[in-house]
């Protein structure tokens, strides 16, 4: 067996990504969920872990040059670029907030530039409307850094898919069935675009 197709045959590397840093966010059981039907559905297809942001304590971007330059001065940003370049492919769970994504998920995207290129994206959203359009605009700054996405979205109702008594709580993460259909779609969607997309990765390997 080559070099080249052993690297073509090893399991995906897949990130569920904590989009939430605040007290008291939902994101967490959102994303243990996720963890549990990845390890599941996709077995020995993938290698499946999670990145929670709030672990990171990234400040608001404090880098002096531009990410697609590639030279990080502060240690913050070598650890999260360490890690974001891990793996290929991502699961980013994310709230909405205002109509858009978590300030903190946009900060962790902009610090970094090529440790995401080439790379594929899926995501499970959740919000009085989903979270879909939190994801609308995910989807055009991850394009921006050459990440990929995929069609099939999870999208999870506040009141629908959570069993929320006191809303200053998280409350219970309840999914209705129907959704872990859409999110074992989403995962095949995402593993089969991260190896049509592997030859560009490893292009890029020093």
């Amino acid at each position: 067996m080559t070099h080249a197709t052993q690297k073509s045959d090893r399991p995906v590397r897949l990130a569920i990504v904590v989009g939430s840093t605040r007290p008291g966010r939902r994101s967490p059981q959102v994303a243990e969920w996720v963890l549990e039907a990845a390890v599941a559905h996709l077995g020995e297809q993938a290698a499946v872990e999670v990145v929670d942001l709030a672990q990171f304590g990234l400040p608001l971007l404090d880098e002096p040059m531009p990410a697609a330059i590639g030279e990080y001065r502060n240690g913050h940003t070598k650890e999260w670029a360490a890690t974001v370049a891990r793996f290929d492919g991502y699961i980013f769970v994310t709230p909405e907030y205002n109509h858009s994504m978590p300030a903190a998920l946009k900060n962790a995207i902009d610090f970094l530039f090529a440790e995401w290129n080439d790379k594929v994206a899926g995501f499970v959203s959740y919000g009085l409307s989903g979270g879909t359009r939190a994801v609308e605009h995910l989807r055009l700054t991850l394009a921006e850094v050459k990440v990929a996405t995929v069609r099939a979205q999870v999208a999870l109702g506040l009141f629908t898919d959570f069993d929320i008594p006191d809303m200053t709580e998280p409350g219970t993460f309840a999914p209705a069935d129907h959704h872990g259909g859409v999110l074992n779609r989403m995962l095949d969607e995402v593993v089969e675009w991260a190896r049509a997309l592997r030859p560009l990765r490893e292009r890029a390997e020093p």
